[in-house]
């Protein structure tokens, strides 16, 4: 729904969405429940307008038309589009003569209010995108009604931009009507249009013109452009593409705000504001000022003017453009210029302009002539601006100030800003702010132009239009989105219920309105004019009403009185205006208001609340209101004294006097009370008033001792005073309290002349449970009923002397009052009170008795402790003092240590030498107590320690051996390490000591000491050496699975210091438990634990981690090395996290069965993420008792290479071996592998069978072919068809396992390779080279490597010709006519076609944009032709110089994807394919090989050959290293060479390698066997006519043979040298020598070639129909293992995963729109052109060849395999159906299975790019300015403008004829400029 209140009706509306506020993200500040809006149809809506008059409101969208109310209610909805239309075509539009028009968008570019004129009512002008432009005027109460239409208009009626990305604003202005008089009053109104450059329909509309609006008398037109109404004059409409943002009027001036090109400085993007007199009707009075937003902002995005401390301002959201682009980055910013300051500038600008000539007065460059018209600025008189401010027809126009208009960003966002509008409040500016996210921003703008946003509000989830407006009452905006407009509030004071809140939020639209008691805005308070009426949310120092003081604070809950509230900030108020005070919720009482002070009366007793349990006072609120609004509240305290006494019933009149509140006793009547009189007279006051305390009956002390021995009758005696009040007869009671028992005990009382009372209490023997000495027991005096306050403290201490003394000596060390003695008595010795003992009791007690010595040894230095326990040990401190020695040595008793007869603690002194004896402890005269432990002084020795060095961060263990070392108690043992402690962390025993070591501030050498409590004992002769802590500066791999034990390889420095490196990682188990309460899913997380793996140190700089195991359950919180006790997260070596992956999943190998295996292959797994977490090298495979080497490893198959004989099984219980394949902790058994057991027994060899079942296969196919041809000849085409594909199959499966096996091989390699490709290894073409090489193919010196060759006397004039050749190219006019004149010329032939191109291209690259729209005319103007003839044709071949400009154009903008995305997989299928052919022999005389895709590439014979390794010796700086080389025994010797170039160049460019020639091959055998070999010497084998090439084989160099490439000598250049293989050179027919003819493996006059057709016959024909089939296993075989580079190539260039390069979506769009324009509508035709435009002109040549992308060597045998490749690629991208048959040629049947596939590949790929949404224009000419910067210095221009005039030169006379011909070219002097060209580069004589 609409808000809360949507009438009925709307529920009808069926264009209408209306639903509630969307919720929103997290990160929204607020999201306001009172935003109201409304969904409607016309995405994106573009423009919104209110009528100011009556309120509604008018948005136009595409295709829509909406009027609303002011409560978005649709009243009227017009539906304005699609129509048929083309922006090529000018309406009216016929679908006969508009080939191009289809059902166009109408998107709506002008939404203004025209304003009536008298009786007559004003319109709603509406222009759309549609039809050229053109605009309508609608009723401004009902837009379904048409008030001014055109169908028939006319080109001065095209008003608004045909493109909907390029903008358009306008403004309407009234003015005088001069020249037509008359009319309503002599009023003219005009429409003032700015509307950026479109490339289609009508070129040569300015970027502001006027129309007319009223009065339109025939033959005057609605909307059209006139002569005499002005427009700005242009001199390049495509160069000065002004994006406007905003139009407005202000003071008899119009303004615009653009952004553009800055032509005439920097080139970069700037926003501008121009000024036009509104009454200036041709335009003399147009100024433009560049508007500087410092920080970088330069792209206007929306602008508003608007009111900044009460002067008009223009405010601009401005965006910080992305490069040099007008592309609008999201770091954005408000900026205000005040209209004042940007007047003055725009004045300065045509001051300077018209009397200065454009310089200040410093001589700078103050203003200048725009838009390249012919004006220049002047020194007019200086009152030239005074006497004509709009200008006149001899004053300089348009003028632009060279100096900007700066202002310092108010608010900046890092999302980018489109909207801004602004509001005054109370006067502040406030200025709302829209985004690209949808959100509101609210900024408060200060006086000095700083901002402050208090709030943001999301409207919607999509960009908010520019157009952002208030209601008239200012109290919202209207906020247009894709397809939504919301009426948000503009603040949310009414929502804030209290002052806090209110003042809290800082809006400054708000404050606390005091008596109104809401926050609101200023004008809703009524007197907000009066102070402290209403308090400024916005304002720092404002605080609410408050109490400040309350007096009396507290008062007797029982006695009303008159409170005063004390209040700051109280608002003034009449004597009439009453006020009320409202204590809690009670009824309110009336306030007497005294300056800032309020008097209430408090409430009656009976109407306050209860008290609260277990207090004597309550706290209630005060409230201050006026009328119902509370102003303020305070707290006010009610105690009660009655409650006083009753919570302290022990000492009730000292409580009650003595409490904080004014309470006083009542003695006789035990009453505390508030009251000054008691009901019977006698009161005792409060502390405050009197004495207080001191007049308070009481018993302050006991007489009698307060100590009471147990089970003996005792009285007690208490005094008392202040008894006197008491006069009644009643009778004290003594009452003592024992553990809860009262005992009552009668008093009699004597009274003393001091007025002290005696009360003696009956005796009494108190007995009672208890195991201590004593017991306190509470004891007070009652008289009667009333208790007597007793003093705090007040009690008797009843004790027991048995409870506690267990021995003699303890007996008598209790103090002497308690009168405790030794009793020797029956039934045994005790402790008693001297009254109980029945015997004499002791006078001194037994001798002391030692039961435990601790420690039992010492050092020889003393300094320990000893500790010794026992009985009668004395009964003081001083008893033992000199009483003790061990092993007969003095021993120092420590006070502090000493426990009455129980313990002593003593020192131990020094020996001397080694002794032992027990202790001795002596008390007084008695016999000294001797110990059974004897204790021994011991020499403890430290021997060694182990490690001797460690980390300075700590943390190592160290085992220090000795002897002795339990002397004294381990608390005794300290260890240092120098000054730093050494934690003993393990328990000590005799003979070692462990200990960690803490952490050092320096490296370095310490002592190590151990101190035997004082005793100091070190290391002999070693010292602990401190090193620098271990870094670690990688550790890869980053991942792991959960089974774990993956090994992470650390490396860093100092990594041996660590004694106990461990990997840790922290684990969070997670218990998932249902709980079945509402359904839930409760996570409950257990607690964080640690699991860890030990690692082991390789070296100082690497060690190896095994990856933790840890549960699936769990959550990685984080991985880390603890190195002692040095930390490194993992986090911050790699910047990422490690990771935790679920196990990779390994399948059976056969489910029931053993897998049956034929020795020889591969074994194939599968599995799932298998490389998810592992790579190849990590993984094991064993079958049985021996190892199954793993080949390769992907994601989902794992190969792995068993023993060619069946391993033992591992497993008693079954004779099978079974694989088991690990993987870290992962062990998976993958069943049993069974081998072939003919395998196993057949005595034939593996090379035989193999040969048989190939035959056998051929023969039985070539029957099999034979029967089906002659059974059934009816359907012999689809039978062939059919049958191939079966061979194929066939053919594949036989392979497939040599495949396999080939492929693990090659990917094994690639590996390595891999690491090489994506770094430096990786080696691309610089831009120059590759541009060389893609524009000039073939040439050996291209014009970009050449410089002009001129004599000097002629350099300057011929260069300043060839800049004028420049400017002339730079005139698209004078480029089609010079390209269609040269076409035109028989002897300009295709070569000459394509190197005009290419030089065009060389002098345009600068300029990359123009060359753009040169090469899409000529296009156009190429479908013209061929739509005519056939349409299918086009692009096919390069026969015009517009399509080798294509094929340069696509070059330069595919260079960045080939350097990013396609050059890594063409180098790694580069590289395979070098990998596999090398790894056969090739022919280097006929080039042809036996591991090729190529047939007429085979070398069929079957060649005898064997793999070797030579040894190479490579001199790397001083130090000569052996290198391994792989080649064949029947490699020539410069293949050989080579071989070693690529192997120890390996992954460094071709260029940068020595060339084969200049080095020799030396074979080294023993110390001076030195031999070099060549392809041709005297040892040459020479059969007749033929002289073979040397290779290993001839020179029988062995394997394992050590050679080494030395510089070639020049004295052996001649000999050795006789031929080498060039790029693509192949000795094909070998050189001749003396008669003689060189051949390899193969005589080239033998070669199984098909012979020529003329001279071919029935057998070799057939023989050659029998090659596919013998030899097509081994292009299967080549085929299958680079099978998956192949595909990567072609994925990268045809994936839409990534987005497809710019140039090709804008091309494909191009020719998609060509195609629509020509009425084409058959797909085929269109696939066919986007074919031959981007894969056959561009990706076939790079795939044939990438050495114009790479630095790489492309040989014959290899280009040979990448024809086929390029051909399948061919036939990927052709629409016609792939069928093989019999006659097919073997490259086409290889592919045969592939192509579908590829296939859909190029559609998926062509209807991604169709169905993606187009808009890539502005986003291409982007790309093409950072193009044209990057490489444009690359381009050697003037070599280029040099050759092209060349031809100008041959075809001079037909050139300038063609442009004298034209009539535009003849306005513009074409043909003069190029004589002035010619004279001036060749000094030709022409007819200037």
């Amino acid at each position: 729904m609409l808000a809360s209140s949507a009438p009925p009706s709307l529920l009808f509306l069926p264009l209408l969405l209306l639903l509630p506020p969307p919720s929103l993200p997290a990160d929204v500040v607020t999201s306001d429940p009172s935003v109201r809006w409304v969904e409607i149809e016309g995405a994106p809506l573009a423009h919104l307008l209110l009528d100011w008059d009556s309120g509604v409101l008018y948005v136009g969208g595409v295709d829509h038309l909406y009027q609303l109310t002011s409560d978005l209610e649709v009243v009227s909805h017009v539906r304005t589009g699609p129509h048929l239309d083309s922006p090529d075509c000018l309406p009216p539009i016929v679908a006969q003569d508009c080939p191009s028009a289809t059902q166009t968008h109408n998107h709506n570019k002008l939404l203004l209010l025209e304003a009536g004129q008298g009786a007559e009512s004003g319109s709603l002008i509406i222009c759309g995108s549609l039809y050229q432009g053109i605009c309508d005027k609608r009723s401004l109460s009902n837009i379904s009604q048409l008030i001014y239409q055109t169908s028939n208009p006319v080109d001065t009626q095209y008003v608004a931009a045909n493109d909907p990305r390029v903008s358009t604003v306008a403004v309407v202005i009234t003015t005088e009507n001069k020249q037509e008089g008359g009319g309503a009053g002599g009023i003219l109104r005009l429409m003032l249009v700015g509307r950026g450059y479109t490339s289609k329909g009508p070129g040569d509309i300015p970027p502001i013109t006027t129309r007319r609006l009223y009065p339109v008398v025939p033959p005057r037109r609605a909307f059209s452009q006139e002569e005499e109404l002005g427009k700005l004059v242009v001199g390049s409409y495509s160069e000065y593409n002004n994006h406007f943002v905003k139009a407005i009027t202000h003071d008899k001036h119009a303004y615009f705000l653009f952004s553009r090109r800055d032509m005439w400085h920097k080139k970069e993007y700037r926003t501008y504001a121009s000024r036009l007199c509104v009454s200036d009707r041709s335009f003399y009075s147009y100024v433009e000022v560049p508007l500087l937003c410092r920080g970088g902002y330069n792209l206007a995005q929306g602008a508003w003017l608007g009111n900044h401390s009460g002067e008009p301002a223009l405010f601009v959201v401005m965006a910080a453009g992305q490069a040099s682009t007008p592309v609008a980055t999201s770091r954005s910013a408000l900026c205000v210029y005040k209209m004042a300051d940007l007047d003055a500038m725009l004045r300065r600008a045509q001051e300077v302009c018209y009397t200065e000539g454009g310089r200040g007065s410093s001589g700078q460059e103050e203003a200048y002539i725009e838009y390249a018209v012919s004006s220049k600025c002047l020194k007019l008189p200086k009152v030239s601006l005074t006497d004509y401010p709009c200008g006149g027809e001899h004053t300089p126009n348009p003028i632009a100030s060279a100096v900007p208009l700066p202002a310092t960003p108010t608010y900046t966002s890092d999302t980018q800003l489109t909207a801004v509008t602004t509001a005054t409040e109370a006067g502040h500016t406030i200025a709302f702010l829209g985004d690209r996210t949808g959100k509101l921003h609210k900024v408060l703008v200060r006086s000095d132009s700083s901002g402050d946003r208090y709030g943001s509000v999301s409207v919607d989830a999509t960009a908010i239009s520019a157009d952002l407006l208030l209601d008239q009452e200012q109290e919202h905006v209207y906020v247009l989105t894709s397809s939504r407009l919301s009426k948000v509030p503009v603040s949310s004071c009414e929502r804030q219920t209290d002052c806090q809140s209110c003042l809290t939020i800082r809006d400054p639209y708000c404050g606390w309105c005091v008596l109104e008691g809401r926050c609101s805005r200023k004008h809703e308070c009524q007197r907000h004019t009066e102070p402290n009426h209403w308090l400024w949310s916005f304002e720092p120092t404002n605080q609410c009403v408050t109490v400040q003081s309350l007096q009396p604070a507290n008062q007797s809950r029982d006695e009303p009185t008159q409170v005063t509230l004390s209040v700051v900030q109280l608002p003034t108020l009449t004597e009439a205006e009453p006020l009320s005070c409202v204590f809690d919720r009670l009824p309110p009482q009336p306030a007497i208001i005294t300056g800032s002070s309020i008097t209430c009366q408090s409430p009656q007793p009976e109407l306050l609340p209860p008290m609260p349990a277990g207090s004597d006072h309550m706290i209630l609120s005060v409230a201050l209101k006026f009328k119902h609004v509370t102003i303020t509240t305070g707290n006010m305290t009610f105690y009660d004294c009655g409650a006083v006494s009753r919570l302290n019933q022990s000492s009730q009149c000292l409580s009650c006097v003595d409490s904080v509140w004014r309470c006083n006793w009542c003695p006789l009547d035990q009453l505390c009370t508030h009251n000054h009189s008691c009901p019977n007279q006698h009161i005792i006051f409060n502390q405050r008033d009197s004495p207080g305390p001191a007049s308070c009956p009481l018993v302050y002390a006991l007489q009698s001792s307060a100590l009471v021995p147990m089970g003996l009758s005792t009285t007690v005696v208490l005094q008392g005073r202040n008894l006197d009040v008491y006069t009644d007869q009643a009778q004290y009671v003594c009452v003592v309290e024992i553990q809860g028992i009262q005992f009552n005990l009668t008093a009699s009382v004597e009274k003393t002349p001091d007025n002290t009372h005696i009360f003696t209490c009956s005796p009494h023997q108190f007995q009672y449970e208890v195991s201590q000495l004593q017991y306190s027991a509470p004891v007070y005096l009652r008289r009667g009923e009333r208790r007597i306050d007793a003093s705090p403290g007040l009690r008797l201490q009843l004790y027991d002397c048995s409870a506690g003394q267990s021995d003699c000596s303890q007996c008598r060390a209790v103090p002497e009052e308690y009168g405790c003695v030794w009793c020797p008595g029956s039934p045994a010795p005790s402790c008693v009170y001297n009254q109980s003992c029945s015997s004499a009791p002791a006078d001194t007690c037994p001798p002391p008795q030692i039961t435990q010595v601790l420690p039992v040894s010492g050092p020889l230095e003393g300094g320990v402790l000893v500790t010794i326990t026992g009985s009668n040990l004395g009964m003081r401190y001083q008893d033992v003092v000199g009483g003790v020695t061990v092993a007969g040595v003095q021993c120092e008793p420590q006070p502090e240590g000493y426990q009455i007869s129980t313990r002593v603690v003593c020192e131990l002194q020094p020996s001397g030498k080694q002794r032992k004896g027990p202790v001795l402890v002596s008390v007084g005269n008695s016999l000294p107590g001797r110990s059974t432990q004897d204790f021994t002084y011991q020499d403890p020795q430290l021997l060694d320690l182990v490690p001797d060095k460690g980390p300075v961060s700590g943390g190592t263990r160290l085992t220090i051996r000795g002897r002795q070392l339990l002397t004294g108690q381990t608390t005794d043992l300290r260890a240092f390490l120098g000054r730093q402690p050494c934690y003993i962390v393990e328990e000590v025993n005799d003979t070692q000591l462990v200990c960690q070591t803490g952490s050092s501030n320096h490296t370095g050498d310490v002592m190590i000491r151990v101190f035997f409590g004082k005793a100091e004992r070190i290391v002999p002769d070693v010292a602990f050496r401190y090193l620098d802590d271990p870094v670690i500066t990688d550790a890869t791999p980053s991942e792991s699975f959960y089974a774990g034990g993956r090994i992470v390889m650390v490396t860093g420095r100092n990594l041996d210091v660590v004694q106990q490196p461990i990997i840790a990682v922290w684990v969070e188990p997670l218990e998932v438990q249902r709980v079945k309460r509402r359904k839930r899913l409760a996570l409950l997380t257990a607690k964080q634990q640690l699991v860890s793996e030990r690692c082991s140190v390789e070296s100082s700089s690497q060690m190896t981690c095994p990856t933790p195991s840890v549960s699936p359950e769990v959550k990685v919180k984080g991985v880390w090395f603890q190195l002692d006790n040095v930390r490194v997260h993992y986090e911050t070596i790699k910047g990422k996290s490690f990771m935790y992956y679920p196990n990779p999943q390994l399948y059976h190998l056969n489910r029931d069965a053993p897998y049956r295996f034929k020795p020889g292959g591969v074994i194939a797994v599968e599995g799932q993420d298998l490389t998810r977490a592992m790579t190849r090298q990590e993984v094991r495979a064993r079958l049985g008792d021996q190892e199954c080497e793993v080949k390769t490893l992907d994601n989902t198959h794992l190969y792995c290479e068993p023993p060619e004989t069946q391993p033992m099984s591992e497993d008693d219980g079954n004779e099978l071996p079974a694989l088991k394949v690990l993987m870290g902790n992962l062990e998976v058994d993958l069943g049993l592998v069974q081998y072939d057991s003919d395998s196993l027994l057949s005595p034939v060899p593996l090379a035989a069978q193999i040969g048989l079942g190939a035959g056998a296969a051929v023969i039985i196919l070539s029957v099999l072919v034979i029967i089906l041809m002659y059974r059934r000849k009816s359907k012999q085409a689809l039978r062939d068809y059919k049958k191939v594909l079966l061979q194929l199959e066939t053919l594949e499966i036989n392979v497939g396992d040599q495949c396999r096996k080939e492929f693990t091989d090659l990917m094994t390699e690639m590996m390595d390779l891999s690491s090489d490709v994506g770094g430096p290894g990786l080696p691309l073409l610089d831009y120059r080279t590759y541009a060389e090489r893609v524009f000039f193919p073939g040439q050996q010196v291209a014009p970009l490597s050449r410089q002009l060759d001129l004599p000097d006397s002629r350099r300057q004039t011929v260069e300043q010709g060839l800049q004028q050749l420049n400017n002339l190219l730079n005139n698209r006019l004078f480029l089609t006519r010079f390209i269609h004149t040269l076409e035109a010329q028989q002897g300009f032939s295709q070569r000459d076609r394509g190197y005009v191109a290419s030089l065009l291209t060389m002098a345009l690259h600068d300029k990359l944009e123009y060359f753009t729209e040169v090469m899409k005319t000529l296009l156009q103007d190429l479908v013209q032709q061929y739509v005519a003839k056939n349409p299918k044709l086009m692009l096919r071949r390069t026969e015009t110089v517009v399509e080798k400009m294509l094929t340069n154009w696509m070059s330069i903008c595919l260079y960045s994807f080939l350097k990013d995305v396609a050059g890594e997989p063409l180098y790694m299928l580069y590289r395979a394919i070098k990998y596999q052919v090398d790894k056969g022999p090739v022919d280097v005389v006929t080039g042809k090989a036996k591991r090729t895709l190529n047939d007429s590439h085979l070398l069929r014979e079957d060649i005898d050959y064997s793999s070797m390794t030579l040894t190479v010796l490579v001199k790397n700086g001083v130090e000569v290293q052996p290198c391994p080389v792989k080649v064949l025994d029947t490699d020539t010797i410069t293949q050989v060479k080579d071989k070693i170039l690529d192997q120890v160049y390996r992954g460094a460019p071709f260029s940068q390698r020595p060339s084969a020639d200049s080095l020799d091959l030396e074979w080294r055998s023993g110390q001076a066997g030195h031999l070099t070999l060549s392809d041709d010497d005297v040892t040459a084998v020479v059969q007749g006519r033929w002289k073979r090439l040397n290779t290993l084989q001839h020179y029988k160099v062995p394997d394992g043979a050590t050679v080494a490439l030395i510089p070639r000598s020049q004295s052996s250049g001649g000999v050795n040298q006789v031929f080498q293989t060039g790029e693509k050179t192949p000795m094909l027919e070998g050189e001749e020598e003396e008669g003689l003819r060189l051949w390899h493996l193969v005589k080239s006059s033998e070669d199984p070639e098909i012979p020529k057709h003329r001279k071919s016959s029935m057998r070799e024909r057939e023989r050659a129909k029998a090659i596919p089939e013998i030899y097509l296993t081994r292009l299967l075989s080549m085929k299958g293992t680079l099978q998956k580079f192949v595909d990567d190539v072609f994925v990268a260039i045809l994936s839409t995963k990534r987005p497809p390069p710019i140039a090709v979506r804008f091309f494909f769009d191009f020719l998609d729109d060509m195609a629509e324009k020509h009425g084409i509508d058959d797909p085929e035709t269109v696939h066919i052109w986007k074919t031959n435009s981007l894969p056959l002109r561009f990706w076939v040549n790079i795939l044939k060849n990438p050495q114009f992308v790479l630095d790489v060597q492309v040989t014959d045998s290899i280009d040979a395999v990448l024809s086929v490749i390029a051909q399948t690629f061919i036939d990927s991208c052709t629409t016609s159906e792939h069928k093989v048959g019999r006659d097919s040629p073997v490259n086409k049947l290889l592919y045969a299975r592939e192509i579908p596939r590829y296939k859909q590949l190029v559609e998926r790929y062509y209807s991604d790019i169709h169905s993606a949404a187009s808009g890539c224009y502005q986003e291409m000419n982007s790309t093409l300015t950072e193009l044209s910067g990057s490489f444009a210095s690359e381009m050697n221009s003037l070599v280029a403008l040099h050759e092209l005039y060349k031809y100008i030169n041959k075809y001079y006379d037909q050139i300038i004829m063609s442009l004298e011909e034209d009539s535009s070219g003849q306005k513009m002097q074409l043909a003069y400029r190029l004589q002035q060209v010619a004279a001036l580069v060749e000094n030709k004589v022409t007819d200037l």
